[in-house]
């Protein structure tokens, strides 16, 4: 592609900006357009003030362990607002009361009985020891996080250790989460080690092994919020966005695409040279259904989870959750996590305390139904109760809904991913991208930009 060209991103999200920035840098003479059906850029990335702070109500973190988060912050010239968190030590709420996080565990899969005393029950410990006896783990295929590690580890550990920060992740479960997309590094290494919690010391290792024992923070946060990014990318990329523009039909053309756009009883049509398509799966498999028919069933195949934040700011008051808990369902509690920003935060703190807590998880989103004052009233009185509040009444709420937030990457995930994958390359100046496939966090968002960029140059 040596002369100017159109390319047209279908989602205002951070997978589809991250691509608007990337593509201007490596083609400056384009003319890049992104279409947004809903009325404001950013997609999950959101941020509100709250008592006198920008706040988000989105992802509210980035790793700073792996590159693209970071890297694409300094990009833009914020690398001096990039903030490191004052603690991170959580703890889970189990009907027994509040527990520290066990150390070096794999996204809860505890690569020794080592330090579960007291986390799980006795039987649960030795259950957990137990593991290496058994006969050596052989897998055919895919399997859900819950079936293997209940049968290898027992219960305790997918109730206590898994299910909470997986609900956290993906606001899913872990008994129909695929293992291999979930938690790949652990997958890769069960067929060597023959066993779970050699797997979780094997995948432990190597992490540390990649990062060369490099100290440092695993979290990082900008002092303005991680919502604030969707704004700095469509500055610098210099992409026109089209707000309140659906995109609702794709064809090939001779020279390129041509979409249908706007109100289905008065469509525009756009033409283009090259289309990325970072939309949720359901639309981009609408979208798709002409071009790469193929697509359609695999993409269809992704479900999404519906979920709430509730932000709060209460009197300043001590705590003692240091950066926040994390509550499983076996608890019965209605919510599912509660962050302690002011804590977390150094920007945060201050005059207040500053919390967020979630709400809603996969098949489980019936309180949702509730109206904004009454979900958002029951969210208050949770956290001042897991939090031991003495001051309960807040200062200021704020509820924001994510209705089909988080895709569901369910059993056989990455055979519908390669499925996807391998019909949209099959179209030249096509690609497709985003938190539905290999990854739901803002770096790995990046990084399938800018795979998707690679694919169309």
């Amino acid at each position: 592609m040596t002369s100017p060209r159109r390319l047209v991103v279908v989602g205002a999200g951070i997978t589809g900006l991250a691509a608007a920035f990337e593509w201007r840098r490596r083609r400056p003479d384009d003319e890049i357009v992104v279409l947004e059906a809903g009325d404001r850029i950013g997609g999950k990335l959101h941020r509100i003030e709250l008592a006198g702070h920008w706040y988000d109500t989105g992802p509210e973190a980035v790793l700073a362990r792996v590159p693209e988060a970071v890297r694409l912050i300094e990009d833009l010239g914020l690398g001096d607002r990039l903030v490191a968190p004052a603690t991170t030590q959580a703890s889970v709420v189990l009907p027994d009361g509040r527990h520290p996080l066990p150390a070096g565990t794999v996204l809860g899969v505890p690569a020794s009985a080592d330090g579960l005393d007291g986390f799980l029950s006795a039987d649960g410990v030795a259950r957990v020891r137990a593991e290496a006896a058994l006969p050596p783990l052989r897998l055919e295929g895919d399997v859900a996080v819950g079936t293997l590690l209940r049968e290898r580890l027992g219960d305790e550990v997918v109730d206590r250790l898994v299910e909470p920060l997986l609900g956290g992740v993906y606001a899913g479960r872990a008994d129909e989460l695929s293992l291999a997309a979930t938690m790949p590094a652990l997958a890769a290494h069960l067929p060597a080690a023959g066993s779970v919690l050699g797997a979780a010391a094997a995948s432990r290792d190597a992490g540390a092994r990649s990062r060369g024992d490099v100290d440092g923070p695993v979290f990082a946060t900008v002092r303005d919020g991680i919502g604030g990014l969707p704004e700095a990318l469509v500055a610098s990329s210099g992409a026109i966005v089209r707000l309140r523009t659906p995109a609702h039909g794709l064809r090939r053309t001779a020279t390129g695409f041509e979409l249908s756009i706007g109100p289905v009883a008065a469509p525009e049509l756009l033409t283009a040279d090259v289309v990325l398509v970072t939309a949720p799966a359901a639309k981009a498999a609408r979208l798709l259904a002409e071009v790469a028919p193929e697509a359609v069933e695999p993409l269809q195949g992704i479900p999404y989870a519906s979920m709430a934040v509730v932000a709060m700011a209460f009197p300043a008051q001590d705590v003692a959750a240091g950066s926040g808990l994390l509550v499983p369902p076996v608890t019965g509690r209605l919510v599912k996590g509660v962050t302690v920003s002011s804590a977390k935060w150094p920007h945060l703190a201050g005059d207040a305390l500053l919390v967020r807590s979630s709400v809603g998880r996969f098949r489980d989103e019936s309180q949702l139904q509730r109206s904004d004052d009454d979900l958002t009233a029951a969210v208050v009185a949770d956290v001042a109760d897991l939090l031991d509040l003495e001051r309960r009444q807040p200062l200021e709420t704020r509820l924001v809904r994510w209705g089909g937030g988080l895709p569901q990457y369910l059993v056989g995930h990455p055979a519908r991913v390669a499925a996807i994958r391998a019909a949209v390359a099959g179209v030249p100046g096509l690609a497709i991208a985003g938190a539905a496939f290999e990854g739901v966090g803002v770096p790995a968002c990046i990084r399938d930009a800018h795979r998707a960029v690679d694919s169309l140059l």
